[in-house]
């Protein structure tokens, strides 16, 4: 598909020629025709779940969005027009995923997307973006193959990914427990995913892979595969389970007495997935990266913040799916600021390549959104339990920080064809 098909000229060449009205839909259904209304609402369309295995973290996703929308309205919009936003909820289902994209972009006049926790329904809400030229944000999906293989044009994607994580934590963890591995991995594509970067890494620091047990999203009973653990007796556990079956292993886990018998390792922690555990849930060392009592610049402010727009809800800090919503929010349209136009190609260009200093992202290093992937290279933090809290909140102790060079997924640098400006529709939103 080239920009001509879409291009205002063609559209009224096509209107001039059939001596009648041209049918245009989507959000380029006014503005590719018609000069930008100035005082017309810039529209986001929001792409969290609100139900299914991620809806916790769905919901603290869309908290994040919504609270860099209202700061950016309090400051006069942008570029002088007000951000509106429209939520559906994907279901944690990839067909859904689809459908609502379709909705948000041709029913609701949305011209941009964010927003997704499964990898799945990532990938297939960001084909229909990229068949219409729509930008759209991944904010916490983390499979390796979002900026690899699944990568596009329009797609930004905003989370550390399995590689990242694995990067951070395997060579540590075989260094001081031992090579022999046993892997959790939830049967689909991001426990995949995950897993295969893990596993090229226990091989290449010479571990040794002794069995891989699949569970199936949805599972609430782990019994058999902890059984199997006990037997197998492995120095290390790699564990890629997520949303609330994490939650659920977690519990069996301790329950078992099975959380120090053998080195845990979950790749990624999403805070929705641990707060208000007892703190003999949160075995282990994981990865994350972005935590509330990090000593840094602008986080206790930023909690702040939270706490003010958010006095109601059960989670009392922001954590990493907070974070990641808001941060890619924010820096969307402030993209959109810099290029002084909601023109897609201009504003992909502005995210491209785009340095944020470790201070606004109260990181520890510079991020940067690749050019080649538009994955977000940024700070790796690895974590455990905090056996001495400051208060309940404070569950994690932060053991190491790494830089965005030294996690780097070459993997998916390698794997990812981004298609062409020219291939990629081009609208004024």
């Amino acid at each position: 598909m080239s920009n001509s098909k879409f291009t205002r000229r063609g559209l009224l060449g096509s209107a001039a020629a059939a001596g009648g009205v041209v049918a245009v839909y989507g959000p380029w259904k006014h503005n590719r025709v018609h000069a930008q209304a100035s005082d017309r609402p810039i529209r986001i369309g929001i792409t969290s779940d609100a139900s299914g295995q991620y809806a916790n973290s769905g919901a603290s996703d869309r908290r994040g969005m919504l609270m860099a929308i209202a700061e950016a309205n309090a400051e006069g919009g942008v570029l002088g027009r007000k951000i509106e936003h429209v939520h559906i909820d994907t279901e944690t289902i990839p067909a859904t995923g689809s459908r609502v994209a379709e909705r948000l972009i041709n029913r609701e006049e949305c011209g941009f997307l964010i927003g997704a926790v499964s990898s799945g329904v990532a990938n297939a809400i960001s084909q229909v973006a990229q068949r219409y030229g729509v930008i759209y944000l991944n904010t916490n999906s983390s499979s390796p193959t979002e900026s690899g293989e699944n990568c596009h044009r329009v797609k930004f994607v905003w989370d550390g990914n399995g590689a990242n994580f694995s990067k951070a934590a395997i060579r540590n963890s075989l260094d001081a427990y031992g090579g022999n591995v046993m892997m959790v991995t939830n049967d689909y594509v991001w426990g995949h995913d995950t897993a295969r970067a893990t596993k090229a890494l226990v091989e290449q620091y010479g571990g040794t892979i002794m069995d891989e047990i699949l569970v199936p999203q949805g599972t609430r009973d782990f019994s058999a595969a902890l059984l199997k653990l006990q037997q197998a007796g492995p120095n290390v556990v790699a564990a890629a389970v997520g949303g609330d079956d994490q939650i659920a292993l977690r519990q069996q886990v301790a329950q078992l007495g099975m959380g120090d018998k053998m080195a845990w390792i979950n790749n990624q922690q999403d805070w929705p997935d641990v707060y208000g555990l007892p703190a003999d849930n949160l075995f282990g060392v994981f990865g994350t990266t972005w935590y509330h009592g990090l000593d840094l610049p602008g986080v206790q402010d930023f909690v702040a913040r939270y706490q003010a727009m958010y006095p109601d809800t059960s989670m009392k800090v922001p954590g990493n799916v907070f974070y990641n919503g808001y941060m890619a929010t924010r820096e969307l349209l402030a993209a959109i600021e810099r290029a002084g136009t909601t023109n897609n190609i201009a504003v992909i260009k502005e995210l491209e390549g785009h340095v944020m200093s470790a201070e606004s992202r109260m990181q520890h290093h510079d991020a940067m959104i690749d050019p080649n992937t538009h994955q977000v290279q940024q700070t790796i933090y690895l974590a455990t339990a905090n056996p001495e809290p400051r208060d309940s909140d404070d569950m994690y102790r932060i053991l190491t920080q790494s830089a965005p060079e030294d996690v780097r997924d070459e993997a998916s640098l390698g794997a990812c064809q981004l298609e062409s400006y020219d291939d990629t529709p081009t609208f004024d939103a």
